[in-house]
């Protein structure tokens, strides 16, 4: 390479190397050149449904008619006595609302004197729930309700009562299906569900129409 052509490349290379020299040159270069990091996205949420809550309302049909009573109720729940009487009697269903709801009387006598009862039931299409409520001939006044329901063989319904002054929760179990006859117990617990006591229990045998 001749002196000339020497110096016709070395003003434009002294050039080149002044700009790299230059503050923050190189940087510019080197972001240029570095592709511009990907924007990972998060997955989506997958929508959760609530599962569809089944069709009870037909669930009470089954104590439609006339049955043969036995009742054995503890005298003095909570307070550890195991004192029980026993009556016997008539109760009788009768459908409302097209089995939307039903009316039960119960008449049963023993040793302890007369329980004349009433269950009204009704079923609530919002929440696809029953509710219970009871009234005794004795006061005329219609108790709170017990809200529940049936699922894997049985029927589970509970409340919130004051039992001599203390509130206590209340728990109904419909249980022993058969054609021809079932079972209420009725128990009380005074410490928040974690034990309790069986104070009532119903068995009932169908009778001929």
């Amino acid at each position: 390479m001749t002196i000339d052509r020497i110096r016709r490349w070395r003003g434009p290379l002294l050039a080149a190397a002044a700009i790299l020299l230059l503050p923050g040159a190189a940087s510019a270069q080197s972001r240029s050149a570095r592709p511009a990091p990907s924007r990972i996205q998060p997955p989506r949420p997958v929508p959760r449904t609530a599962p569809a809550l089944r069709d009870g309302a037909h669930d009470f049909d089954f104590e439609i008619g006339r049955w043969k009573a036995h009742i054995a109720r503890r005298l003095r729940p909570l307070t550890g006595s195991n004192s029980w009487v026993d009556y016997d009697g008539l109760s009788v269903v009768r459908p409302v609302w097209g089995g939307r709801a039903n009316l039960g009387e119960l008449d049963v006598s023993g040793s302890a004197g007369r329980i004349e009862g009433l269950s009204l039931r009704l079923y609530d299409p919002q929440t696809r729930q029953w509710k219970i409520r009871w009234a005794n001939g004795k006061d005329a006044a219609l108790g709170e309700p017990m809200v529940g329901g049936f699922a894997n063989g049985q029927g589970l319904f509970y409340n919130q009562e004051t039992l001599n002054g203390r509130a206590i929760l209340v728990r109904f179990v419909f249980s022993g299906f058969t054609p021809t006859s079932f079972r209420i117990e009725q128990a009380f617990s005074d410490d928040g569900g974690r034990s309790w006591e069986v104070n009532w229990i119903s068995e009932f045998t169908k009778l001929p129409k």
